[in-house]
């Protein structure tokens, strides 16, 4: 197999999805609308998390099939300290960590019952569980907040468009990792289905990931004995 023209046809397919997503959000110029539409969001958020797991396992292979040299790690300089808004939206080059509670099909995932107090058999009140939240208006739920979706789809543009990089960061990141005993066995991709993993695949998105998860899987490191 060819990897790396696997790699490039993967990738051109998703500068495609990317250039879609941007063109969605209204995000040109850097600057994005401040609200979207709640339904907006949440179709541009579907397509957003499958296309990041994609990316980071084109990171992860591409790190794997080329002999990568990373020069000594060297501190940084003292005194030298960036502000917030001189950052750039980084892409993250771990997978979220499995939420197991939600793969439990007997969790609640309803609302709770009310307790009720009653005295001598009559029913007096009835207590709302604490902590309850009070019930949304529709209208502030109509729009939500685009910057964070913003952030993250310039973040994984960078991404895609110098995989090379990415790759070092990546490395640079596992190699840090080794000095510290509780972050030593987590590596990039968590075990099971990647993020927005679709068993089914419907969209574009979902076989592009399909055939990343597959590379990033089953590709092996370069013998160099």
């Amino acid at each position: 197999m060819d990897i790396p023209k696997a790699i490039e046809l993967n990738r051109t397919a998703l500068d495609r999805i990317v250039a879609g997503l941007f063109l969605l959000l209204g995000l040109s110029g850097g600057s994005a609308p401040g609200r979207i539409a709640a339904d907006l969001h949440r179709a541009i958020a579907r397509v957003l998390r499958p296309a990041e797991s994609a990316v980071r396992r084109l990171i992860v292979v591409f790190a794997r099939i080329r002999a990568i040299k990373l020069p000594p790690m060297r501190p940084m300089p003292p005194g030298i300290v960036r502000s917030e808004g001189e950052r750039r939206p980084s892409f993250p080059l771990f997978d979220p960590r499995q939420r197991f509670a939600l793969l439990n099909p007997r969790a609640r995932t309803g609302p709770r019952p009310q307790p009720r107090i009653t005295f001598f058999g009559n029913e007096v009140a009835s207590v709302s569980p604490r902590g309850q939240a009070p019930p949304k208006d529709e209208q502030t739920d109509a729009t939500m907040n685009a910057a964070h979706l913003a952030r993250r789809l310039q973040a994984l543009k960078a991404a895609l468009d110098d995989l090379p990089h990415q790759a070092r960061r990546l490395l640079r990141a596992l190699e840090r990792r080794r000095k510290i005993e509780r972050l030593r066995a987590r590596m990039p991709l968590r075990p099971g289905r990647a993020p927005g993993f679709r068993r089914k695949p419907v969209r574009e998105i979902d076989h592009v990931l399909h055939e990343c998860d597959w590379l990033a899987r089953n590709v092996l490191p370069p013998n160099t004995s």
